[in-house]
């Protein structure tokens, strides 16, 4: 515990509260990355390779092919698309359909509120403490009166603007994290509402339905 407690106390010398506030927060929000990529990989987003596959088939009206496709999935969308495509279409089917998935991709989403929370504050926090730095920097100068040492306003004036530093440091790596999740579950989104459309109106389908009134002419 001393050592912990050793490197605390030379954070704090070194750029005060604000510094430390942000070294806790760049671990919590280590913890959370690290959580949603662990989350990301157990649901399988982005491999879809099975259920592209099943939604092909069933498009081109291979039933038997898609739904053996679709046994071989282990992706998180796996039993939304097989809802669609094992019970009989309705309106009422496709909205609770479409509510499960958003329910799923909801669970995916929790916890980027908190990664875009600290893109955004963490710069604030670090020009905040800079802030503080220069008001103390000033004092000191102040009650120095005549003798005023220049190195003693450098120092307070680097020590200040180290704050301003670590709340970059923190947001910057933040913020295209956040970047890449949310263009992630953006594609998701896509890959969803494509194969829920696909399951409910497959293009065979499409074809037969426009081919009768040609044939009722003729």
């Amino acid at each position: 515990m001393s050592v912990i407690e050793d490197a605390i106390m030379r954070v704090l010398d070194l750029g005060g509260p604000v510094v430390l506030l942000l070294l806790c927060v760049s671990v919590l929000t280590a913890a959370l990355v690290l959580y949603k990529l662990w989350q990301y990989q157990a649901a399988r987003v982005g491999r879809h390779r099975q259920l592209a596959a099943a939604v092909a088939a069933w498009d081109l009206g291979d039933q038997a092919g898609a739904l053996r496709a679709l046994e071989q999935s282990r992706s998180y969308l796996g039993p939304v698309l097989r809802m669609a495509l094992t019970s009989a279409p309705s309106a009422e089917l496709s909205a609770r359909v479409d509510a499960e998935a958003e329910e799923r991709f909801d669970r995916l989403e929790q916890g980027l509120g908190a990664l875009d929370m600290v893109a955004q504050l963490a710069p604030l926090m670090g020009l905040f403490g800079t802030v503080i730095g220069m008001i103390e920097a000033f004092q000191k100068l102040q009650s120095a009166g005549s003798s005023v040492d220049p190195s003693l306003l450098a120092g307070g004036i680097w020590v200040a603007l180290l704050t301003t530093a670590a709340g970059l440091a923190v947001a910057m790596p933040t913020s295209l994290v956040l970047s890449w999740l949310t263009a992630r579950m953006q594609r998701e989104r896509t890959f969803a509402n494509l194969a829920l459309r696909v399951a409910f109106a497959p293009k065979l389908d499409a074809e037969t339905t426009n081919a009768k009134p040609l044939a009722h002419a003729s």
